[in-house]
């Protein structure tokens, strides 16, 4: 099941969010080596947690965390522009067509499958609500799992093996992951809106 909510939904979803955290700790921390800050629960998190992201997490047969990751529009603060300007040569973007992707995490239980519902998930986000492109920051291996997985990004730079691109959101695309995981337009356009119920769908602006 693929589920959003914001981070000031947290309560609502606080076993699910503990574990996206301590997954997160478990793979940029202690998989990958990055220099992250975590807590005495064991929850990785830093300074775009708090500016109530959109989350967009994908729940096992069991109902746990599979896989996640968080937006954010890049007219606000963002991780390009603050922390890898570098990347861009110092000209980070900021639109309200593009929305910042970043933490993207797998539970190390995670089935293949689940990245490519996390491809999905954040392909229905664009679409429903109406941004032409998604930017993120990601180890530059991943690129040939984005390629495999039927999604790549326009490269926009990369130092240091950390890298930076952009995923241009379309319905040809949307309909390749769909038909891929198996899992109907419709049917994850409604469980978006459900999600959301009762509050402002997010805004490009």
């Amino acid at each position: 099941m693929i589920r959003y909510f914001y981070g000031s939904q947290m309560e609502q979803h606080a076993e699910l969010a503990a574990e996206m955290f301590r997954d997160r700790a478990t793979q940029f921390r202690d998989r990958m080596g990055w220099d992250v800050t975590v807590d005495d629960m064991g929850w990785e998190t830093d300074q775009y947690d708090v500016l109530d992201p959109l989350y967009v997490v994908v729940e096992d047969e069991k109902g746990h965390h599979a896989g996640s990751m968080r937006f954010l529009p890049t007219t606000g603060r963002t991780m390009l522009a603050e922390i890898f300007p570098h990347l861009v040569d110092h000209r980070p973007i900021s639109s309200p067509d593009v929305w910042e992707c970043t933490r993207f995490c797998l539970s190390p239980n995670a089935s293949g499958r689940v990245a490519q519902m996390l491809l999905l998930a954040a392909s229905e986000l664009g679409l429903a609500i109406g941004v032409r492109q998604s930017l993120g920051v990601f180890d530059r291996p991943m690129v040939r799992v984005y390629r495999r997985l039927g999604w790549s990004p326009e490269m926009l730079g990369h130092r240091d093996g950390i890298a930076a691109g952009l995923w241009t959101f379309s319905e040809e695309v949307h309909a390749k992951l769909c038909a891929d995981t198996g899992i109907e337009p419709e049917a994850l356009r409604r469980a978006f809106e459900t999600a959301l119920e009762g509050l402002p769908l997010p805004v490009r602006a």
